[in-house]
């Protein structure tokens, strides 16, 4: 693929963060996509987030399949680790680095294709083992790289940019991740960045497996009159769930919204996620109430975005499989090969 490197010269008084780091800090080559692709704007939110929250991007492993989502990690934290692996393959490569080395924060960037198709079962079997990550889909309903055909995600009905109409169900990965077992659920538009970038740092911030679709419309193949993922469509359709906020622990506990009902999240951190309500009765901590608000609005044609589900209390992979606290790559010889004692206790155990 191309690459175009940004300059390295930038404004001496750009804002800092904590870390001394200004947000061109965060940022990484030049994107080669369509101009005005929503995938940009993730990228440009992805950036906003870390930022914000100062995380250092050499704590970032970034992992990507093949697509045009998968291209993205290129555009952003250009100094953190970073995997491009086969079509649908990112989730068993990231799960495997996560067991290897758990002190790293794992973002995952894929497509409707790579993890609505080839990549399905990736998909679902990451977000049921609980991996530690935050897990976005670039969910544009088309395959953008081959020149416009219906994806996995394209809604039934809906039209392609020659006219034909799509006559298969669409698969929701919200409610896969949802019924799977994901502790921190959401979905959000590449166009509204003021909903996009705290979805971001919640989930960033959450112990557990985290999953974003983001709506992304594709300006060559799916920005037309009779698709379901254009921007026109989608800011005509969209029934905000909820505003959130992430509030750190070192920061004082503030917010802009107006007055209403505020609910607050303590995650495991300390950070608190808060949200301001925008549906009488909906409660961000049942599932099962997710999952039917779901399919209800989806009966009247809407789409749902903001923070649908999240569990307070989460646990991931390595709480579930009682693996030591210091990361499997920095082990002795001696830990990961206790001897022929060791191994007779273990076999005994299994008679």
């Amino acid at each position: 693929m191309s690459f175009l490197p940004k300059p390295k010269l930038h404004h001496p008084k750009l804002p800092l963060n904590e870390l001394g780091f200004t947000r061109r800090d965060y940022e990484g080559a030049i994107s080669t996509l369509c101009a005005g692709c929503g995938h940009d704007s993730i990228s440009a939110a992805i950036i906003q987030a870390c930022w914000e929250l100062s995380i250092a991007p050499h704590r970032v492993a970034k992992m990507s399949g093949i697509g045009c989502s998968s291209k993205t990690p290129d555009y952003f934290l250009g100094a953190s680790h970073g995997f491009n692996s086969v079509h649908g393959r990112m989730p068993s490569v990231l799960t495997g680095a996560n067991m290897a080395n758990r002190d790293l924060l794992y973002l995952g960037v894929s497509g409707d294709g790579d993890s609505a198709s080839i990549g399905f079962g990736q998909f679902a079997h990451s977000i049921r083992r609980a991996v530690n990550m935050t897990y976005i889909v670039e969910n544009n309903g088309v395959y953008g790289l081959t020149k416009g055909q219906f994806s996995a995600t394209s809604d039934k009905g809906s039209k392609a940019k020659k006219g034909a109409v799509n006559t298969d169900e669409a698969i929701d990965l919200v409610g896969i991740a949802l019924q799977l077992g994901a502790t921190y659920v959401a979905r959000s538009f590449s166009g509204d960045k003021a909903q996009l970038v705290p979805l971001i740092k919640g989930a960033l911030r959450h112990p557990g497996p985290a999953f974003i679709d983001c709506i992304s419309p594709c300006v060559a193949f799916n920005n037309h009159e009779g698709s379901t993922k254009s921007y026109d469509f989608v800011r005509e359709h969209n029934e905000a769930m909820n505003q959130l906020d992430v509030i750190l622990g070192r920061m004082p506990i503030t917010t802009e919204y107006a007055p209403g009902e505020v609910r607050e999240v303590t995650q495991h951190d300390g950070s608190v996620l808060r949200l301001r309500k925008l549906h009488e009765g909906y409660d961000p901590t049942d599932r099962v109430a997710a999952l039917h608000h779901l399919h209800e609005r989806k009966a009247a044609g809407e789409i749902v975005t903001g923070l649908l589900y999240v569990d307070p209390e989460p646990q991931d992979m390595h709480a579930h499989l009682g693996t030591v606290e210091r990361p499997l790559n920095a082990l002795e010889d001696a830990a990961l090969v206790p001897g022929a004692a060791a191994l007779e206790r273990i076999n005994a155990a299994l008679r």
